[in-house]
C-alpha cells in the first residue's frame, strides 16, 4: 500500500470539508425547514388564520420521528439529537433549505418512489408542511397533539441485541497521519449455528471510524486443509469475467489490490460506512453464523486532529426459528481500475455472473472521493438488458444499501453489470490530487469500484451449504 504524507494531508482536508458538509446536511434533515415559501412552491398567505399554519406538535414532530430520529437522537450518528421542539426550532432555517431542495433526508438513487424499501425521500406534503411551519414562525402547537418520542435501546437501532461482540482492547487512533487497516479477530464461541435476523455495527468513536467490515469464518479443524468459507453468488464473491483477478496487473497494481476485501477472512456479514444503516433481514430469511465462527473486524480509521480510542462492537438479534431461506452477503469489484489524471468522466465497469437462480435484496455501490455516479444493469440469458439501479449523484458521505421493496429476481445464466464514473479533475473540489493517475487502494486518495449485495439462492434450503 502506497502512503504519502502530502496526499494524506490533502485527503484529510477533503474529508474535513466533506464532513463539514455532511454535518450541515444532517442538521438540515432533522425538523422544521424554511426557504421563501413562494420560491419552493408552498403558497401561503401570511395573513391566513393561525390554525392553517402547520404546528410542531401536530405536523412536524411526526415527520421528524418517522424520517429523522434514526440519526438525530442520543447516541445516534448525527452530531446532535433533534427530538424536541427547541432543537427543531433552533435549526429550522437550515432544515427548510435542505429539505425543500431534496438534499435531506439523504437519498441519491434515481427513479420513482416505491421501488426501494428504504427510500428516504420525503413526500411533497411533508416538504410543504416543513416549509409552511418555518414560514409561519415555527409555532409549537397544542401539547396534546405531540406524539410520543421514539424509544431507542442503548443507542442500538435494532433494539437490545441478543449478543454483542466487542473488540477485546481499544485501538488508539493517533491525532495525525495515515493509519493502515487494522484487522481484529474475535471468536464467537458459538456452540451451534446462529440465525441472525438483524445485525448492526456500533463504532466506539465515530469521529475516527470511517468504515468497518465484519467477516465470519470457521477455522479448519487441526490437521484439516484450510478453507475460506466464503460464499458468493457465482461460487466466489469476486468479479466473474471482466474486471477481476490479478492477471494483467502491474506489480504496483497488485500491491494496491492486495488490500481489497479478502475471501480469506470468510463471508462478509456486516458493514458500516458513512450513511449506512443496520441490516434487518426480511421475514422468512436470516443470515447464518456457523458454530465456532471467528469474526474479523476490518477497521478503517482516519485521523481526526486529536488522539482517540475506539472499541467498536457488533450487535446481533437472533431469529426465533430457522428461516425458510438463508441470506447471503457478497460483493464484486474491479481491482484493475486506472483513472487518468485530469479525467472528468472516467468510466470503470465490472460484472458478476449468476449460474443459478437467485433473488437480490439489496445493492451497495462504493467508491471514494472521485466517485460521481453509478449504474447497474441486469442482462438476462436472452440478451435483454434493463437498468436495475441508477445513482446519478453518488456521495461518498452517504453510502447507501439500496434495498428493493420486491426482491430482484435473477434467472440462472444472467449477469449484473456495474458502471462507475469518476471525476479526477481539479473541478472536483473533493479530489485529493487531480495531477496523478489513480488506482485501486484502501485510502481515500486512492479509489475502489466495489459493489456489495445481499441475496438468497432459490431452491436451496437454509443451511444447505454452497
Amino acid at each position: 500500500m502506497r502512503t504519502s504524507k502530502s496526499k494524506s494531508s490533502v485527503a484529510r482536508g477533503a474529508l474535513s470539508r466533506r464532513a463539514a458538509t455532511s454535518l450541515a446536511l444532517l442538521i438540515a434533515a432533522a425538523g422544521g425547514c424554511g426557504v421563501v415559501a413562494a420560491k419552493h412552491g408552498f403558497q401561503q398567505d401570511r395573513g391566513q388564520p393561525a390554525q392553517q399554519v402547520p404546528t410542531y406538535t401536530r405536523d412536524i414532530a411526526p415527520i421528524i420521528n418517522k424520517n429523522c430520529a434514526g440519526c438525530h437522537r442520543p447516541q445516534g450518528m448525527a452530531p446532535m439529537s433533534l427530538l424536541s421542539y427547541d432543537d427543531a426550532a433552533a435549526n429550522a432555517d437550515e432544515m427548510r433549505d435542505y429539505v425543500s431542495r431534496g438534499i435531506m433526508p439523504p437519498w441519491h438513487g434515481d427513479g420513482p418512489r416505491g421501488v426501494f424499501l428504504n427510500d428516504r425521500r420525503l413526500s411533497d406534503a411533508d416538504k410543504n408542511a416543513i416549509v409552511g411551519w418555518v414560514e409561519g414562525g415555527n409555532p409549537r402547537g397544542d401539547s396534546q397533539d405531540l406524539p410520543p418520542v421514539p424509544k431507542f435501546e442503548t443507542g442500538w437501532s435494532i433494539g437490545t441485541p441478543d449478543a454483542v461482540i466487542t473488540m477485546p482492547t481499544p485501538y488508539e487512533v493517533p491525532a495525525q497521519g495515515t493509519i493502515p487497516y487494522q484487522y481484529v479477530r474475535i471468536p464467537t464461541n458459538f456452540t451451534e449455528d446462529r440465525w441472525v435476523q438483524a445485525i448492526e455495527i456500533m463504532p466506539g468513536a465515530r469521529e475516527v471510524v470511517h468504515h468497518v467490515l465484519v467477516y465470519s469464518r470457521v477455522p479448519p479443524a487441526p490437521g484439516a486443509a484450510a478453507t475460506t468459507g466464503a460464499t458468493g453468488a457465482a461460487g466466489s464473491g469476486r468479479v466473474s469475467g471482466r474486471g477481476g483477478g490479478a492477471a494483467g496487473l502491474t506489480a504496483e497494481q497488485r500491491a494496491n489490490a492486495a488490500s481489497q476485501p479478502s475471501s480469506g477472512f470468510g463471508t462478509l456479514i456486516a458493514t458500516t460506512a458513512p450513511g449506512t444503516n443496520a441490516q434487518v433481514f426480511p421475514a422468512g430469511t436470516a443470515l447464518r453464523i456457523p458454530a465456532g465462527a471467528v469474526l474479523t473486524f476490518q477497521m478503517h480509521y482516519t485521523a481526526h486532529g486529536m488522539a482517540m480510542k475506539d472499541q467498536s462492537s457488533l450487535g446481533l438479534v437472533f431469529a426465533g426459528q430457522p428461516p425458510a431461506q438463508e441470506m447471503h452477503a457478497s460483493y464484486f469489484i474491479n481491482a484493475r481500475l486506472l483513472i487518468p489524471a485530469g479525467a472528468t468522466d472516467h468510466k470503470v465497469d465490472a460484472q458478476v455472473n449468476f449460474p443459478e437462480h437467485v433473488r437480490i435484496f439489496g445493492i451497495m455501490p462504493h467508491t471514494h472521493l472521485r466517485g460521481k455516479k453509478w449504474e447497474y444493469r441486469m442482462i438476462t440469458p436472452d440478451g435483454q438488458s434493463r437498468v436495475i439501479l441508477s445513482v446519478p449523484t453518488y456521495d461518498f458521505n452517504w453510502q447507501t444499501y439500496y434495498m428493493f421493496r420486491e426482491p430482484l429476481v435473477v434467472p440462472a445464466g444472467a449477469r449484473i453489470e456495474s458502471s462507475a464514473w469518476y471525476d479526477n479533475s481539479a473541478a472536483n473540489r473533493s479530489n485529493p490530487d487531480p495531477t496523478v493517475d489513480v488506482r485501486w487502494g484502501d485510502q481515500t486518495w486512492e479509489e475502489m469500484q466495489y459493489t456489495g449485495f445481499l441475496f438468497t439462492r432459490e431452491g436451496r434450503p437454509a443451511g444447505g451449504g454452497d
